[in-house]
């Protein structure tokens, strides 16, 4: 967020707002350590809506709206210390494009809508079972909502948040972060490859 407040300031000056989305199910609460240093609005997005709209996969990402509401960039992935994707804004604040792309096409083979509104239902009803402290039922449905969308950062990040919550308090462990990415990897393609099914009761083992 520092970074960001730096772009902020450099450029209030050009009719140009942030709005800062956090995209957490832990609440106001969990957020509140990383935007006391910013003067730009923070709202917590605790239910999924801008991920489900936007079919997001990974955190942090960028969207530019025009004083329209028009979109004129939107970029997965947008870090405020990549020179390439600030510089992006900047183009766009000073007229000097209309639009950026990034040339990106998600890679991978896409969940169907089914499995979306499912892997959706589980991670809401993962995070109901959080809220009120009933962990292990909590991680039982966001590990069945990863395995049917198994790009989702969000999910994964709620399922880390509660299986090891010392790696996200006081500061983020990216560096863990990096290597727990590995061993899910691995995890989910042993699952499947036990045959692993996910439906509405649950995640069960194929007899077929």
């Amino acid at each position: 967020m520092p970074g960001w407040q730096e772009v902020y300031e450099r450029h209030r000056d050009k009719n140009f707002e942030i709005l800062s989305v956090a995209v957490d199910g832990q609440g106001s609460e969990v957020v509140k350590p990383f935007v006391n240093d910013t003067s730009f609005p923070t709202v917590v997005d605790t239910d999924n809506q801008l991920i489900n709209l936007f079919q997001f996969k990974i955190i942090p990402n960028g969207i530019f709206l025009d004083e329209e509401g028009k979109v004129r960039m939107f970029k997965e992935g947008f870090q405020v210390d990549e020179d390439v994707h600030v510089q992006a804004v900047e183009k766009l604040l000073n007229k000097e494009v209309e639009t950026v792309t990034f040339g990106e096409e998600r890679t991978g083979q896409a969940a169907s809508d089914l499995q979306l509104q499912l892997a959706q239902t589980k991670y809401k009803l993962g995070m109901e079972y959080a809220s009120h402290d009933k962990i292990d039922q909590a991680l039982k449905e966001l590990d069945g909502a990863l395995l049917l969308d198994a790009d989702n950062f969000t999910i994964r990040k709620q399922r880390w948040y509660l299986r090891y919550p010392e790696k996200f308090s006081p500061t983020i462990d990216f560096d863990w972060q990096k290597e727990q990415l590995e061993k899910d990897k691995k995890w989910e393609e042993e699952q499947r490859n036990k045959g692993l099914i996910c439906g509405p009761d649950g995640c069960f083992i194929s007899s077929t």
